[in-house]
């Protein structure tokens, strides 16, 4: 390498790093030894290198946006047993996984159903394929998030705490169910909905359905008002099906065909 090509490529370096450009910092020479022994044009060189360059942030954007996620992990679409919930339709989630015609107007996704029957793992595929097609999700349960809330405004930070939420297009609250039947958790929890409402989307799982939410909000105006906003404008799945877990608890003991009625029942947790 002749002292000016090595002068030139430092400079181009630093150009790149100036740039924040790391990829094509990265694989130009390789790329530009090939366009010189195969004599490419300059327009197909410089589509070459943005076009990885592209391909890179895509990546990285992604790697981010799953680690802030908080997804279940190894919970996939292609792990989910469609053929165990005949009344979800596959070809319906997978419209659902695009995002753009539901996300873009904020509205809501509701999965309901008797612990064990696949909700949780359905929510967390959602969000992961929404991630891969450029959407940020934020999947937590429920509990969790009110009492991180209660903390905020506590310290008069509600407001601040509920607007840093915006950045993330879906938010998974998983297991409504087991959020207390306490005014100070849910009054946070109905801020929260009232706050999304029409402008960012939810996608809650919840074994109750909505004529059991007396459960959850003990206030009966304040029932009818979140049943009201995350309805509107929402996709309902009811999956009404017996316990995943169950059903494989009962094929490890007995083999597959066995009826579930020959299982013990237990309560073996959330989805």
């Amino acid at each position: 390498m002749t002292s000016d090509t090595a002068v030139d490529t430092a400079r181009i370096s630093l150009i790149l790093n100036e740039l924040r450009l790391p990829a094509i910092k990265l694989i130009w020479p390789q790329f530009a030894e090939q366009a010189d022994k195969q004599g490419w044009p300059a327009a197909r060189f410089l589509a070459a290198i943005a076009e990885h360059e592209l391909a890179e942030r895509d990546r990285r954007r992604i790697e981010r946006h799953l680690a802030e996620a908080r997804l279940l992990p190894g919970k996939t679409l292609d792990g989910f047993e469609f053929e165990a919930v005949p009344m979800i339709s596959k070809a319906q989630v997978m419209a659902i996984t695009a995002g753009d015609a539901w996300l873009q107007k904020g509205a809501n996704l509701l999965l309901f159903g008797p612990p064990g029957g696949g909700k949780s793992h359905l929510a967390s595929a959602i969000g992961l394929a929404l991630i891969e097609n450029g959407w940020r999700v934020l999947f937590t349960r429920t509990t969790d998030l009110v009492q991180k809330l209660q903390v905020a405004r506590r310290e008069l930070g509600l407001e601040a705490a509920i607007d840093r939420l915006d950045r993330f297009h879906l938010l998974i609250l998983d297991d409504l169910a087991y959020v207390t039947k306490d005014q100070a958790e849910t009054s946070v929890l109905f801020e929260l909905i009232s706050a999304r409402y029409e402008r960012r989307s939810m996608l809650i799982t919840a074994n109750q359905p909505f004529g059991e939410w007396g459960k959850v909000f003990p206030d009966p105006a304040m029932t009818l008002a979140a049943v009201d906003r995350l309805v509107h404008h929402s996709t309902i799945l009811e999956m009404n099906v017996d316990s995943y877990r169950r059903r494989q608890a009962i094929e490890r003991k007995h083999g597959p065909g066995r009826p579930p009625s020959r299982a013990t029942p237990a309560n073996i947790g959330a989805d």
